[in-house]
């Protein structure tokens, strides 16, 4: 069976004492670190590499193989309909911006403000909702916008939140959205590296997700979804392998149709079989095991977190709503950046500090009463995120870590 074992897991650094410490990575969320089996994969694939789709040699024959094999791998990963395309991109952002350009002319895009930039910034004619107080407030909110709604309509949401890990109600929200005509895209950049996706299970028309959060940082991303706009639309990049016949004159020409058509250039065929590795090595895991595992730490986590002085956590839902392995702080008196340099140089551990990509959504948590005191205090949150190597010590050595640093 593929390895899921993380590359690098035994990294140690140098404290100031001079003691070696196992680097304690907890910065999933940001980028996972490599799994065996995306390298192994790309190590396999290296002395056979040549061009996909472009010559008749072993090299790009194979090549063209392996390169359509790993869309067939992903596709099954996200549970791809009859019909379904499967786009290889660089990351999320690559895909969503790709989707974006699909569109019909006139599609309004519904979104909440709690998303990140990668979902709220590429889509045309928004119409943003407020950030719901609820998982319940989030579907009225969603029926409400759609009840005045005419012509093409899409629904950009995160499967979780990459700043509270919080799981938001796709399923529901993708319920109201059919009723009313809606198609709906599901950012699951934070949500597939931690649970299982499908397409159908969520009640989405596409998914976007990236390899280097899904322990494949070769530079791949997918979109995945229903064919019609994608066929309909311009070609995303124009060029070699997005034109099927190219005449002697401007604009006498014939696009290419299925995922050719938005996949024009050389594509970055190591990034696809690394990242349909990994799906492969996770289809065959334990999913159930690795959920539970997770969850084991997260409890810990927040139980020590729950008397840490100076630290709240933040959420959009409440501290009961189901989350993934992600927990961002509000620091009443503290900068965030500087605690994360100290725990890094320090304590040997890595988090991450700022506004990740979302400032909307963390403006709105440190502002309004949700983040504790922290609201005129110094900007962004604290980010602890787990992932496939995370363990009890890692959380115990935070936690320490954390109470020296904010206590001098």
């Amino acid at each position: 069976m593929p390895s899921l074992d993380i590359l690098g897991d035994d990294l140690k650094v140098a404290l100031p004492s001079g003691e070696m410490v196992r680097f304690a990575h907890l910065d999933y969320a940001a980028s996972a670190p490599c799994v065996r089996a995306a390298a192994d994969a790309v190590q396999d694939l290296l002395p056979r590499y040549g061009s996909v789709h472009r010559g008749t040699g072993v090299r790009s024959r194979g090549s063209t193989l392996a390169y359509e094999l790993a869309r067939d791998v992903v596709a099954e990963f996200v549970g791809a309909r009859p019909g379904d395309a499967v786009i290889f991109t660089r990351n999320t952002t690559d895909a969503l911006n790709l989707l974006a350009r699909a569109l019909p002319p006139g599609t309004t895009t519904i979104q909440f403000e709690g998303e990140h930039h990668a979902n709220l910034l590429p889509w045309p004619n928004p119409l943003r909702l407020p950030l719901p107080a609820s998982a319940g407030d989030a579907v009225t909110a969603l029926r409400q916008a759609c009840e005045g709604l005419t012509g093409p309509a899409l629904l950009t949401v995160t499967g979780a939140s990459n700043v509270t890990g919080e799981v938001w109600p796709v399923r529901e929200l993708a319920e109201v959205a059919r009723a009313h005509g809606v198609r709906v895209i599901v950012d699951a950049a934070q949500l597939a590296p931690h649970a299982p996706v499908s397409l159908d299970d969520l009640g989405a028309d596409y998914l976007a997700f990236s390899g280097h959060k899904l322990y494949a940082p070769f530079g791949a991303g997918v979109l995945a979804g229903r064919a019609d706009w994608l066929d309909a639309a311009e070609p995303y990049l124009a060029g070699g392998g997005a034109s099927a016949v190219v005449g002697d004159r401007p604009g006498d020409l014939t696009w290419a149709t299925g995922p050719a058509r938005h996949e024009g250039g050389t594509p970055n065929l190591p990034g696809a079989v690394a990242l349909a590795a990994v799906c492969e090595a996770l289809d065959a895991a334990d999913r159930t095991a690795l959920h539970a595992h997770e969850q084991e730490l997260l409890a810990g986590l927040r139980d020590g977190l729950a008397d840490l002085p100076g630290a709240t956590e933040v959420s959009v839902f409440g501290p009961d709503h189901p989350r993934v392995g992600i927990v961002s702080l509000a620091l009443d008196a503290a900068d965030p950046a500087a605690v994360a340099r100290r725990l890094d140089a320090e304590h040997g551990i890595g988090v991450r500090a700022g506004q990740f990509c979302a400032h909307p959504l963390v403006r709105r948590l440190t502002r309004d009463g949700r983040a504790g005191s922290c609201g005129d205090g110094p900007p962004g949150l604290l980010r602890i995120s787990f992932g496939l190597g995370s363990t009890a010590e890692d959380t115990t050595r935070l936690l320490a870590g954390l109470r020296a640093v904010l206590s001098t």
